[in-house]
């Protein structure tokens, strides 16, 4: 697939319809993410992306956070537009699903003027009517959770293969230093042989081929790997389907110096031999 060019994409809408998951989808589909971008920075904001040699597409929320000035948007959308490929995303919801997303979170809606959120919701309709006629896409987002207002954006806005919206990363870490607390999934490995006992390993890592070889050698090791490799290949793709963006893979043994390392560095290779973008993390060995 051709690579996407240069890209700004505009997410607005109604407070309650889900802006905050919409852009954090963005930001995991290679979106270089701003929130609540003051308006009259938009246009420079545009300039910056269409020169940037890091930045390749980008997208900002804009809301009735913005104040007075929003009903300006239109106009200065339209000189945006000249400057770089925009598309302008508006997300509404029905009215009781927004006053029970409130209900639900409890959080106060950002007009705060009205006595009601009902009110509120009138109110800010009216704020943005004319938003809502510029807008490239309107998505209603009163029968999606949030995977699947995830979903729905990946399908429209995503490029290349599903495979590559999902980090792997395969940590290594000792079980003396505890478990990561951000681990997914931890495999222990602390019933292979230690090379810790063999002298010549003793000050080496995992990453050492000699190391690797001979916590290889052994016949469990082998069978591990390919029942963990098995599993991985077909929970990888259901992680995808539910919209996880990065997923964090374990692997510990007593100090997270050899046989972790060896394990984390192994799966790291078949995983990206699968297709996944995968990197090696190891806690524990000396920096």
């Amino acid at each position: 697939m051709n690579k996407p060019g240069k890209e700004l994409v505009v997410v607005t809408g109604i407070s309650g319809a889900g802006k905050a998951s919409a852009l954090k989808t963005f930001e995991d589909l290679g979106y270089h993410a701003v929130d609540n971008l003051p308006l009259e920075l938009l246009t420079e904001f545009a300039e910056l992306v269409r020169k940037s040699k890091e930045v390749e597409r980008a997208a900002i929320v804009v809301d009735v956070r913005e104040g007075p000035t929003l009903d300006r948007l239109p106009v200065i959308l339209k000189r945006v537009k000249a400057v770089l490929p925009t598309r302008v995303v508006f997300l509404d919801a029905q009215d009781a699903v927004l006053v029970r997303r409130y209900s639900e979170t409890r959080r106060p809606h950002p007009l705060r003027r009205s006595e009601t959120v009902s009110r509120s919701i009138v109110e800010e309709r009216q704020l943005l009517d004319p938003i809502r006629n510029v807008a490239d896409t309107l998505i209603d987002t009163s029968n999606f959770n949030v995977h699947e207002l995830r979903a729905h954006i990946q399908s429209r806005f995503g490029h290349g293969d599903e495979s590559n919206r999902l980090l792997v990363s395969c940590l290594s870490f000792g079980f003396k230093n505890g478990v990561p607390l951000d681990a997914d999934l931890v495999f222990d490995v602390r019933f292979l042989p230690n090379p810790h006992f063999v002298p010549q390993f003793r000050r080496k890592t995992g990453k050492d081929p000699k190391v690797a070889a001979f916590v290889r050698g052994f016949a469990q090791t082998e069978e591990f790997l390919g029942k963990v490799t098995d599993l991985m290949l077909y929970l990888l793709p259901h992680y995808v389907m539910e919209g996880k963006s990065y997923l964090t893979v374990a692997f510990g043994c007593t100090g997270g110096q050899h046989r972790s390392v060896m394990m984390a560095e192994e799966m790291r290779k078949r995983l990206k031999k699968a297709g996944y973008q995968v990197k090696a993390i190891h806690r524990d060995i000396p920096k």
